[in-house]
This record gives structure tokens, sequence and C-alpha cells, in this order.
């Protein structure tokens, strides 16, 4: 397979004539890109400038996917089961050697379910809530691969990861960074996913599309939001992360519950647009729990789903047909999807039925009994057919065969994605690094320590006790400002992360070097305002050597924590337990720092080489003192130097700095560890 090139794939499938969608859209695509002029396009997006290195634009036809898949089931352990309590383990193990049934230990979720789909259809997954629906997406988009049985190919091909950007993926959670706005959300996906062969103008012009499509213009500018943050509404959220997808067009596109949160307006438009896709030789499928009757009729094909086992598969337009031969009527004109989910229910109070199914079900539900006479039928007089069709069907092309197990390559290179998402890091994380009360406290900390160590000298040992406290206090602040500034950045977007790394939009080693670097702005800018106020005031050494030698130790200290604080978050993954980690290890490094305890017992040393503090503190000390500097010279016995002191015991203030390379190389390790924890927390 490695003999295959993408190109000549596509030169072969470029001989086959272009569908009338596609030829539409290009044609409209490529007169808005006309019109609008430079000097527009410039001004318009001048706020967010990413240079990409500008060609001619040749967009390639989408490359046709035919999804097939059959008799798919997919179980989950019972919660019960899967309990980590050691006594509901041991109960399950002897269940086990008493021989339980395996149905007691897993869930059946998805029940032999067949269908298949081609280039220029819409299949519609319909269900009650809890059915399965969801889950037979995500199965069939490759994010659910464990506990799978049965056959799913694409082009008669295997799912593989070369698949992962040729498939879009809308989720029913909207998972969008709160503090970009629609339209930067959408140019930097733009930036990110769209090829190389798009100019820079270009891409704006098909995000001008995409907004423009999905009547986003009113909330163009206005953040994302969530939480306590205002934005836009449900309806627009959704409509910007169905447009997140659709902007790059994808082969295969799912989309789980795209009307919800719209009004019938919005959605018959949202459906239009769909069905354009699929016309331009897409192919897609939707979850939708009640459709209009207008929108129900834009689906092409229709699987209805009830408890997880399929009771009709086929062309939509052919459902009331099929129920109407099984003796299955409405009553009263009802809609259709309407109808449809009252049978896949049970509940048939408007909706004549075959009396004969239910003469010997006097002491049964009569909604189980409909249900389970649907699945019968559809197992007896569908299914046969739809396997027999999957089987007799062509094959598909050889060509498209081969080129589905192409991996697509990085549509922009590593350094360009590090611009870009740094870019996009910076905007999302810009109020949490300029956060008016994270300024008030650096300011007012350091303002407070000036003011009670104002003009500090050394000359006697409480004096310079009292200094080296000021030290120590200066080397815990950083330390825990910037642990725990980091611990949570993962565990937060953790969601966005995974997301985007299922759509394989960057490498993930990107994604680990621009987050660090854009937080490492604040950890260094805080810390050097704050020294720039209180060494002054505190009297530390008036000469500038000496400054930046003890400002560049401060900002070696809150570099290394800052790689220890993303080190313990990428390690947990979990907000709740990251900050209780965060805490227990600080706590321990806080007591082997070399300052409450400085002659520790030699079984219990080992910890004080674990801990940067511990370096971080000596560092700072020899920095700011000299071994053979004197104090007390108004006392009885006569000057002494500073290395007598009983401060500096275990501190040899004429050695070398070798704890600079000792932080440099934790600082290192903290961050390749992340990296490592992070790609093996992040299922991909």
């Amino acid at each position: 397979m490695e003999n295959v090139r993408e190109d000549e794939i596509e030169a072969n499938m470029s001989m086959s004539p272009p569908s009338v969608g596609s030829m539409q859209i290009a044609g409209s695509f490529g007169h808005s890109i006309e019109f609008m002029s430079q000097a527009y396009l410039h001004n318009r997006y001048s706020e967010i400038d990413i240079r990409v290195e500008e060609s001619s634009f040749n967009q390639d036809p989408p490359l046709p996917v035919y999804l097939k898949f059959e008799d798919v089931e997919f179980k989950v352990r019972n919660s019960q089961t899967a309990s980590k309590n050691p006594v509901k383990t041991m109960m399950s193990k002897v269940a086990t050697q008493h021989h339980v049934e395996e149905n007691n230990k897993y869930k059946t979720i998805l029940k032999g379910i067949t269908g298949s789909i081609g280039p220029g259809e819409i299949l519609a997954l319909m269900g009650p809530s809890g059915s399965g629906k969801t889950t037979l997406l995500r199965v069939v988009g490759g994010r659910l691969l464990d506990d799978v049985k049965g056959k799913i190919s694409y082009n008669d091909v295997p799912y593989s990861p070369a698949l992962k950007r040729r498939i879009g993926f809308v989720t029913q959670e909207d998972v969008l960074f709160p503090q970009l706005t629609v339209e930067e959300t959408l140019i930097f996906s733009a930036f990110l996913r769209l090829p190389t062969n798009m100019s820079k103008q270009e891409k704006y012009a098909r995000v001008e599309n995409t907004i423009r499509d999905l009547g986003l213009e009113r909330c163009r500018h206005t953040k994302i939001g969530g939480g306590y943050l205002k934005g836009i509404s449900g309806g627009e959220r959704k409509r910007t992360s169905i447009g997140y997808e659709i902007l790059v067009e994808p082969s295969l596109l799912l989309l789980d519950e795209p009307t919800s949160g719209l009004d019938s307006t919005s959605a018959n438009k949202l459906l239009l647009t769909l069905q354009g896709l699929a016309k331009a030789g897409r192919t897609i499928i939707t979850t939708i729990h009640q459709p209009s009757s207008r929108i129900f009729n834009m689906f092409d094909k229709l699987l209805l789903i009830s408890e997880g086992s399929p009771v009709y598969y086929g062309k939509a337009r052919d459902t009331a047909e099929y129920f109407s031969s099984l003796r299955f009527v409405p009553e009263i004109p009802m809609n259709p999807a309407e109808f449809l989910l009252d049978l896949a229910t049970g509940q048939v109070n408007d909706i004549s039925i075959p009396q004969d199914i239910l003469k010997d079900q006097e002491s049964t539900d009569p909604s189980v009994t409909i249900i389970k006479y649907l699945q019968l039928k559809y197992k007896d007089i569908l299914e046969p057919k739809e396997k027999e069709e999957n089987h007799r069907g062509a094959n598909t092309p050889k060509h498209l065969q081969l080129a589905i197990q192409v991996k697509k390559e990085w549509t922009v290179s590593w350094l360009d994605q590090f611009t870009i998402l740094y870019k996009r890091t910076y905007r999302a994380r810009f109020k949490e690094y300029f956060d008016i009360l994270r300024l008030v406290q650096a300011l007012g900390i350091a303002l407070l320590l000036g003011l009670l160590w104002w003009k500090s000298s050394t000359n006697t040992e409480a004096q310079l006790r009292d200094q080296v406290g000021l030290m120590f206090y200066i080397c815990i602040f950083w330390t825990s400002s910037c642990i725990f500034g980091a611990v949570y950045v993962f565990p937060f977007e953790k969601v966005y992360l995974r997301k985007e790394r299922k759509a394989d939009m960057y490498r993930l080693s990107v994604y680990y070097a621009s987050s660090t670097l854009c937080d490492m702005v604040a950890h260094v800018l805080y810390p050097t305002v704050f020294m720039l106020i209180v060494y002054f005031m505190a009297g530390f050494k008036s000469t500038a050597a000496c400054f930046f030698l003890t400002l560049f130790a401060v900002l070696l200290i809150a570099i290394t924590s800052q790689g220890a604080g993303e080190l313990f978050g990428a390690a947990v993954m979990s907000i709740q337990r990251a900050g209780m980690v965060a805490s227990l290890i600080l706590m321990l490094f806080l007591l082997t720092g070399g300052y409450y305890v400085q002659h520790i017992p030699k079984f219990m040393q080992w910890l004080k080489y674990m801990s940067f503090m511990y370096y971080g503190f000596r560092l700072l000390l020899k920095v700011q003192y000299s071994g053979d500097q004197l104090y007390e010279c108004e006392s009885d016995g006569g000057c002494r130097t500073l290395q007598s002191s009983p401060s500096f015991d275990t501190v040899n203030l004429k050695g070398g700095l070798s704890e600079v390379w000792i932080l440099i190389a934790m600082a290192i390790c903290f961050r390749f560890l992340a990296y490592f924890c992070l790609r093996r927390k992040i299922d991909v």
C-alpha cells in the first residue's frame, strides 16, 4: 500500500464528470470570490492575520464513500460488574464461578443493525431516547471501536485511522471555545483544516459562505459563551458546531441531533444545506428525534430503532406503505415522524393495529408486544432484502478502495499549525492571562511584602533570618501560583482536545507546545512585575547583576513549577483530583524545601532531591548572598562571615550554580513527561 500515491488515485477519480450539485457549489463559490475585493477582505479580517503561503485555488472533489454496516452489535459492561469496589468485585467473581449467564454481565445497546448508504444520500436515524441512535452513529464514525461486533466497511474497506480527516462528526454537545467569537472559531478551523492550495482570501471566503448559509451573520462577532460567560443562543451555538465541520466539506458527515434547539425555519434551512452537501457527492448520516413533515421528506433513507433493534430500514417515503402492509395505519392526520415514534415506543392510541397480535397477550404490556412484533417482521421481511442487496451489489471500484486507505497529508506544516494554534490559544485565554484580580493579587502581595520587609538588612542574625524567610516565601508563592495556574489547563480542555484530535486537526505535539509556550507569557510577566516591586522595597543587593540573577532564579522556579503543574494535570486529567494531587505534592515540596527542616534524617533525604523548591531556594540564596560577606560586626564576638550563619548550614554559598542546570533539566523532564501522559490519556 505504501507504493500507492494519493495524487495518482485522485487523478483517476478526476476522470469522472462532476455532479450537478458540485458544479453549482463551485460556481457560486467562485463568484463570491470574484466580487469580494481584496481591500474588503483585508479590512474585514485584519483582526486575525494568519500568514499562509498563497497559491492558485484548485478544490478537489470529495472522495466518494460507500458505507455498509451489517449485524452491528455493541455491548457495555453493567455498572455493578465494572465497579471498582472490592466487595462488589469479589461478589462478581463468586457469581462468575457459579456460572452466571453472560447476559447478566453486559448490557446490549445495539442488536444486529444492518444498512448501507452512498454518496448523495442522507440517512436519518430515528427512534425514542435511549434507543441507540447516538451509539450507532459513534460506531460507524469510528468513535467506538471496542466491544463492537459485526461488519462495517467504507468503500468495502474496514475502518482505519486514514479515515479520520474524511469524516466530520457534529456531536450533540456543542464543544466550542467559549472565549472565541463565531467568526474566530470558523476562521481558525479553516486555517487548520483547509488545504494549502487555497489562498488566505479563499479561506476567508469559505468562512464567509458558511456563515451566510447557516444564518450566523448577526452573531458573527459575539462570543460563543457558556457557563457564566454570556454568549450566543443555543440554536446559534448548534449552527456554529455544524459550520465547524461542514466548513471542510468532509466525504462522510455524521450529525447527532443537528436540529435540536432550532425553530422549524432554521431547521429546514439547515437540512437544505445538508442536501446541497449530499448532492455534491457526500455521504450524510444524522440522528433526529422528531422532525417536521417537510424535513422528513428530505431524507433519502430512514433507519427506525427501538430498544437497540431495527424496526424499519429503507426509503423514507416508503414507510407508510410498509407499515400499512402490516396493518398499522394512523386513524387521524399525523406527522409521519410522530407516527413512526409512536410505533417505536409501542404507544398506539391513535393508530389502528392488527388485533390478532394481542389475543394471547392479556398479561403483558401491549407496547412490549407491539415492539417485538415489529422487530420480528423487520427480520423476516426487510433484513434479508438489505443483506442480499449488500452482497449482490457491485463492489466499490478499486481506485476508491485504494484511496480510502491512503492517509491524507497534513494540510499545513508543523510550524504553521503552531502559529495558528498559538494565536487561538492566546485569544481563548487572553482574559485569564490579564485578569484584573490576578494582577491585583500580584501587585498587592508585592506591596505588602515590600512594606513588611521595608529596607531589610543582614547586619544581625535575626535580620538575616528575616530576609531568608522572605526568600523562601517568594519561592513558595510563585511555586504554588504556577502549579495551580497550570494543573487545570489540560483537564479543562480535555473535551476540546479529544474532539479535535479525533478529527485529526493537528498534531498533539503542536497543541502541547503552543499551550505551554502561550501560558509561559503569564508565568514570566507576573513574577517580573512582582520582583521589580519587592526587590528594591525589601532592600536586597542594589546591583544590576544581582537583580537580574535573582529575577532569573525566580523565573526559572516559575517555569519549572508550570511544567510540574502540567504533568500533574496530564497524569490525572480530572479537575477534582488534579487539585488534590497538586496540593499534596506542593506540601511535600514545601516541607523538604530546606527552610523548615534543614537536617532531614538520612532515610528521608531522597525526598528533598525530588523537590524543585529545594533547588530553587538554594539558588536564590547563592545568588543573593556571598559566603565572605561579614555580619554581626557590632556583637561581642566581632564580625563573622555569612557562611558561618546557622541559616546556611546546608548551603555552600561559595559553591557553583549547579542548581541552575538541575532546574532546567527538571523543567524539560516535567514537560516531556506531561506530553507522554497527555498522549496516553487522549484516546485517538
